[in-house]
């Protein structure tokens, strides 16, 4: 799990957050107030629900981001966590504590760097490529 996050907030813009990947080499911002997780917003996203739908680079992360994401505690243990993203069809989870502040991002390619867990994240991923329409909630 990534507990140093790059993180947004409602005040910040699409092209704010192009900006952010770009110059980290992410595809997933969280989306906060204060340090409780509201929402996220992938590169797809961005795509997608931005630029695709023509919106220019000042629109609000409002009209992008995933509202309600689907999340884990610290504790989930790693086949728990592969299985939500295969059945979800995600490659990333917002890691959130019982009061719903962010405390990390959990990614198939975390899941791969261990070892115990290469088979996990390989099928989980498996399932994901799968998908029959293409289409993810979030990647």
């Amino acid at each position: 799990m990534t507990r140093t996050c790059y993180t947004a907030t409602l005040k910040d813009n699409v092209y704010e957050l192009a900006v952010l990947m770009k110059e980290h080499g992410i595809g997933f911002v969280p989306i906060v107030e204060g340090d409780k997780l509201i929402g996220v917003v992938t590169d797809r996203d961005l795509v997608l629900r931005g630029y695709g739908a023509k919106h220019p680079g000042s629109t609000a992360v409002r009209e992008v981001m995933t509202a309600d994401p689907i999340t884990v505690s610290p504790d989930v243990d790693a086949e728990e966590a592969a299985e939500l993203m295969a059945s979800r069809q995600i490659r990333r989870l917002a890691v959130v504590d019982g009061d719903g502040k962010l405390a990390g991002v959990l990614s198939i390619g975390d899941l791969a760097v261990n070892g115990r867990y290469r088979q996990e994240a390989g099928e989980a991923l498996g399932e994901i490529s799968e998908s029959p329409n293409g289409s993810a909630l979030y990647h």
